[in-house]
């Protein structure tokens, strides 16, 4: 009885692939609401009444690609200043309004955008979509904030990029990958430059790029079509928009023509590590979720390709595979941390090879029919909370372009095939120039410079 059992085991998810290989498996699409005010401001809902809480995100379309040359960090620093003081709120009441009443909030900067979002229970609705507006409308931007806010984001830096081991290898990834792009200002920006920023940058920053028609309101979860409708035109339709454009970047990044190698020290790197980014085509596009896939079977799990070569090779102790989308280009990333008396040039070299036989044998069925599930499961998960829901139609709204595609996506994984997997990662990776970046203590950087004395 008990080797019968086990043997279920073993077979379930085994007819769940198979059967996922003979017919796709069709998803309830999410539905929403969409409509804009007079201000220019985006409204997305999405009603979803079977959790009595309601989650709201503001989008604002600007990221760390926008922050101003030689000021770096300042979308960034928004994250922060954005929850200080307004008109009608002292500083961290927003934490009030959601902490004291059993949710929570958060914001995130991204490349392309800046997202804050809070979850509460449904009957606080009102409240936040109040609060999000005195957010928009009335923030004091004035020397205190900045300045407090500015020791915050500096001690940010500190303890994310200059205090673990890897945090400089992340941040050389973001900003040697590209050349022309303002995507090689890293989000968290640099010190020096958030020493060199003024209130009046900071202010100038604010006008250009909070207002509504450069943002996305996104309400999802438990609440009335009509009453909600009602709160966001009481508290959202009177703002109004700063003379002048919106500030729009027009950097493309050139087709890399040659590999670029680079070397990074740091101290306290008890083992070397080795990184490879190439550039990757939009997010919205067939390639850029072909190469979704690709990562998946390259580092998605214990069983992935690297995993199996490097780790289980005893090559590296740990290795990444990703795909870093971004609205005008993304990059695919692969890093490892080497295991003890192990060189970069091995890593490197296994995984060349892993990419280069992914990219021309064949891809098992089964194989690609994992990766797929692992990505549709992924996605399935978030779709069940309304947070969830809120920020993947946020998220396709910046990436995507466009909200239809937080449907579509799911669908078009599912029509990908093995040889649109091969051709995508051809074309932007074995064939593509990546940047190379070997990672080593800060003490082989010294002995280095007395061999050559």
């Amino acid at each position: 009885m008990i080797v019968a059992m086990r043997l279920a085991r073993l077979l379930v998810p085994l007819l769940l692939v198979a059967a996922s290989l003979n017919a796709a498996t069709s998803f309830p699409p999410m539905v929403y609401e969409h409509r804009v005010l007079e201000n220019g401001l985006d409204v997305y809902t999405i009603q979803d009444r079977s959790t009595p809480t309601v989650a709201i995100h503001v989008w604002y379309r600007v990221g760390s690609k926008d922050d101003p040359e030689g000021r770096s960090g300042f979308a960034h620093l928004f994250e922060h200043i954005m929850f200080k003081s307004t008109k009608n709120m002292p500083a961290e009441m927003l934490d009030r309004l959601t902490e004291d009443v059993g949710g929570w909030n958060n914001a995130t900067t991204l490349a392309d955008a800046t997202a804050y979002f809070e979850v509460v229970p449904s009957h606080y609705l009102e409240t936040l979509l109040w609060a999000e507006a005195e957010r928009m409308g009335s923030l004091n931007v004035d020397e205190a904030s900045f300045a407090s806010e500015r020791d915050v984001v500096k001690e940010e830096f500190r303890f994310r990029v200059l205090a673990p081991p890897y945090g400089r290898l992340f941040y050389a990834i973001e900003r040697d990958s590209w050349d022309v792009h303002p995507y090689r200002r890293p989000g968290i920006g640099s010190i020096e430059d958030l020493e060199a920023a003024t209130v009046e940058d900071v202010k100038a920053f604010h006008a250009a790029f909070y207002r509504p028609d450069n943002a996305i309101l996104v309400v999802s979860g438990d609440f009335d079509q009509e009453q909600a409708d009602g709160w966001i035109d009481r508290y959202f339709g009177p703002l109004s928009n700063p003379e002048g454009e919106i500030p729009r970047i027009d950097a493309p990044e050139p087709v890399r023509e040659q590999e670029k190698r680079l070397v990074e020290y740091a101290p306290n790197v008890t083992l070397p590590a080795i990184a490879l980014t190439w550039h990757t085509p939009v997010p919205a596009s067939d390639d850029a979720l072909a190469l979704q896939i690709a990562a998946t079977i390259l580092g998605g799990g214990d069983s992935s390709r690297l995993q199996q070569r490097l780790v289980r090779g005893e090559i590296a102790q740990d290795v990444y595979v990703s795909p870093d989308d971004r609205r005008e280009g993304g990059l695919f990333i692969v890093f490892a941390i080497l295991a003890s008396e192990r060189r970069p040039e091995e890593a490197e070299a296994a995984i060349r090879e892993e990419l280069a036989a992914l990219a021309s044998k064949a891809i098992p069925a089964g194989e690609l029919a994992k990766a797929k599930n692992l990505i549709l499961t992924r996605a399935l998960r978030e779709r069940e909370t309304s947070n969830g829901k809120a920020y993947l139609l946020g998220e396709s709204l910046i990436l995507g372009r466009d909200a239809a595609f937080v449907n579509q996506s799911l669908s078009r994984i599912q029509a990908i095939t093995g040889a649109d997997v091969q051709r995508a990662l051809t074309k932007y990776v074995t064939e593509g120039k990546p940047v190379v970046i070997t990672y080593l203590d800060e003490k082989q950087r010294n002995a280095e410079a007395g061999d050559t004395e």
